[in-house]
């Protein structure tokens, strides 16, 4: 197994931990926008800039337009501040729980490998993630690397279910998250009922798409040798445990 493929679990879960978290809750009430989705699509998104909502949409990709212009322009404060805002929560919460992770030094600088290393092209909150300031400190610049890492994961499935031919509602509805089967996960993105029943070979398709995202982002793991991947998939796992289990 790739160490693209042996770490997704991590990352995804490792990176994107934060969202639910008390720092970001804290962070949407800094907004004055009650609730979920505004604050994070206005954080998540605010690397982008101050765009028009199908910017955030087309980056997005997984959730329906009407659902993003809605949480995008629920919240006032502007983009860029947004941003720093949802990032603070991002290493706050690396603070809380990493900080008695003895490797949390050697994790972090081997994801800041793999992020530098890793190519934008085609995957724009990725990019502006990569381009925000990394924390001093090690357990706040893991949960900050791992968030990146998770976004461009995410950019690239994207493009892979794009390219083999599938939607991504029909992606989500096979998916669904760590925390909700497809057809939740879909009716709390906003898409409207009644969802479409999904065929062996829209499965199918969606299998080969989860390969083609592994492939996508191999490369950006390619910067570390064979030593250096394995010690980076040890680490990234003993972190999760920790995270998760406290």
């Amino acid at each position: 197994m790739s160490v693209a493929a042996a770490v997704k679990k991590q990352v995804q879960e490792l990176g994107g931990g934060f969202m639910f978290s008390r720092e970001t809750k804290e962070f949407g009430r800094s907004t004055g926008v009650d609730g979920f989705f505004g604050p994070y699509t206005r954080g998540r998104g605010g690397v982008l800039g101050d765009v028009d909502a199908d910017v955030v949409t087309a980056a997005f990709g997984f959730f329906p337009a009407h659902s993003i212009r809605k949480a995008w322009e629920s919240v006032p404060m502007p983009a860029a501040k947004a941003a720093e805002g949802y990032l603070a929560a991002c290493q706050d919460y690396g603070r809380r729980k990493l900080a008695d992770f003895e490797q949390v030094e050697r994790l972090a600088q081997l994801l800041e490998v793999v992020v530098a290393a890793s190519d934008p092209a085609g995957v724009p909150l990725f990019a502006g993630w990569r381009a925000l300031p990394l924390p001093a400190d090690a357990p706040a610049r893991v949960t900050q690397l791992a968030h990146v890492l998770r976004e461009l994961r995410g950019g690239l499935h994207l493009l892979a279910v794009r390219a083999s031919g599938i939607t991504p509602l029909q992606a989500v509805l096979i998916s669904g998250s760590s925390f909700n089967d497809g057809p939740g996960q879909a009716r709390w993105y906003g898409w409207p009922e009644p969802f479409e029943d999904i065929t062996a070979t829209v499965q199918d398709r969606w299998q080969r798409a989860e390969v083609l995202t592994d492939n996508l982002i191999t490369p950006a793991f390619a910067v570390l040798d064979e030593a250096a991947g394995a010690e980076l998939t040890t680490l990234l796992t003993a972190a999760h445990k920790t995270v998760f289990t406290r």
